[in-house]
């Protein structure tokens, strides 16, 4: 099967689906952002044997209308088999020029973020978003952008089997997660992501570039990456026993 085959046959999917559980209302709908797409993404995983495929198929995607005036897309960045896998809502300007996740000023701040827990996506993380390019303006993805995205992320989860998921941001948090709550009342704790044969312990906090302008919240997503930390010692504890 050819990658534009794979690219329609998701795009099918998520139009029957949508029809037959709501109905063409020719507007903007919200999505559920688990079964439907994980499932997909199940399916498509068997046919893949590389994160280099799926690569070229977000190089080539034109799913959604964000692929109208993107420089670059902006796959992920990182490790394999991460200890940790973070995962933000979509790339931004610096983001679209270079083809790297979170490298502006947000992305300098999420550095220092994981370096504080002994983290880095040169030896321990891989980054990236749920949507593959910028959305203009940095706008938030629109939820059907994120529809035609979401079975990329799945697949480099199922791929990359990370140990942990650490969550930036309420778009992130809302699509994985399956809720309208705000990231106010996601972060704090520790959930379960289920995908696939794979349960991974996740934790949602403030997105970097939120922390820019409300510099008060720095406390809080510093109890969370403690929180993170503390999880990853327990793993690593119990691994070298």
């Amino acid at each position: 099967m050819t990658i534009e085959e794979k690219q329609k046959i998701a795009c099918f999917l998520d139009l029957a689906w949508d029809t037959l559980h709501s109905g063409y209302k020719g507007k903007q709908k919200e999505y559920d952002f688990t079964e439907k797409e994980t499932a997909a993404s199940s399916h498509f995983i068997q046919q893949c044997d590389s994160l280099e495929q799926i690569y070229k198929e977000i190089g080539a995607c034109k799913n959604c209308q964000l692929s109208l005036k993107r420089k670059n897309t902006v796959p992920g960045e990182g490790v394999n088999n991460p200890l940790v896998m973070v995962i933000g809502e979509a790339p931004g300007a610096d983001e679209d020029v270079q083809g790297r996740p979170f490298v502006g000023k947000a992305g300098q701040l999420l550095d220092k973020m994981l370096g504080s827990i002994n983290l880095t996506r040169q030896t321990n993380c891989y980054i990236a978003n749920i949507v593959k390019c910028r959305p203009p303006q940095n706008r938030d993805p629109h939820p059907e952008e994120r529809s035609a995205c979401i079975h990329f992320l799945h697949r480099q989860i199922l791929l990359h089997k990370p140990k942990f998921i650490l969550l930036v941001g309420s778009i992130a948090a809302q699509s994985l997660l399956n809720t309208k709550m705000p990231i106010s009342k996601i972060r704090g704790k520790i959930s379960e992501y289920k995908i696939g044969d794979l349960i991974i312990p996740l934790i949602s906090t403030f997105h970097p570039a939120y922390l820019l302008h409300n510099e008060d919240q720095k406390r809080p997503v510093w109890e969370d990456l403690k929180l993170l930390r503390s999880r990853i010692e327990e793993f690593l504890n119990e691994k070298n026993e």
